[in-house]
């Protein structure tokens, strides 16, 4: 019994973490079940970037379906994916509000201006593309946090009722609206275009 528990006990808990690391190897690392799938969005209450003086609600994804983009200037990927955003914003019509919020912004540390965010906001848009609807400002990143959200950019598809959908980490090029994101983008439209008015 003794001579079990000094070999097998060692040699059980390495085949379990050569399980473990193995299937490791063919995971897709953003293909991770998000918490808030299936959820209504969570409540916040947060102004809109360029116009401070609007305040935003999860009211504002009632009615249409909705690709949520949580992205900051900072984020060089970010900036890689506003072409193709922009792209499905002139020839599919996508409903694209952005979820920002800035890195350098911290009140513990001191802030940057709000006029200073802005203008880094129109430069990198004006210089990538703009498919934004409108921003809403994310100002201490409490709502991304509610998401769930990791990083940036990523993604939440939002249907008519406000309902979250898909969320997907990591940039939308032509291959992941393809394959992924855009096939249940124009279900949900079917959907809502169906619906009774």
């Amino acid at each position: 019994m003794k001579r079990w528990i000094v070999f097998g006990v060692p040699l059980l808990a390495f085949v379990i973490l050569v399980g473990f690391l193995f299937s490791g190897l063919f995971s897709d690392p953003r293909a991770l079940d998000s918490q808030v799938k299936g959820k209504p969005v969570p409540d916040f209450s947060l102004p809109d970037l360029m116009n401070p003086a609007q305040t935003y609600t999860p009211d504002v994804f009632k009615g249409k379906v909705t690709l949520l983009n949580v992205w900051g200037v900072w984020c060089v990927t970010c900036a890689v994916e506003l072409p193709y955003l922009t792209q499905l914003v002139e020839q599919e019509q996508v409903n694209i509000v952005g979820l920002y919020f800035d890195q350098d912004l911290d009140p513990d540390f001191g802030t940057k201006t709000i006029e200073r965010v802005q203008q880094e906001v129109v430069e990198i848009t004006s210089q990538f593309g703009n498919p934004y609807r409108f921003h809403i400002f994310d100002v201490f990143r409490d709502t991304s946090l509610d998401l769930g959200v990791t990083g940036a950019p990523e993604h939440f598809l939002i249907d008519s009722n406000g309902v979250i959908r898909m969320h997907h980490i990591g940039d939308i090029n032509e291959r992941v609206w393809k394959n992924k994101v855009g096939p249940l983008y124009h279900q949900l439209q079917q959907e809502l275009a169906g619906q009774p008015q």
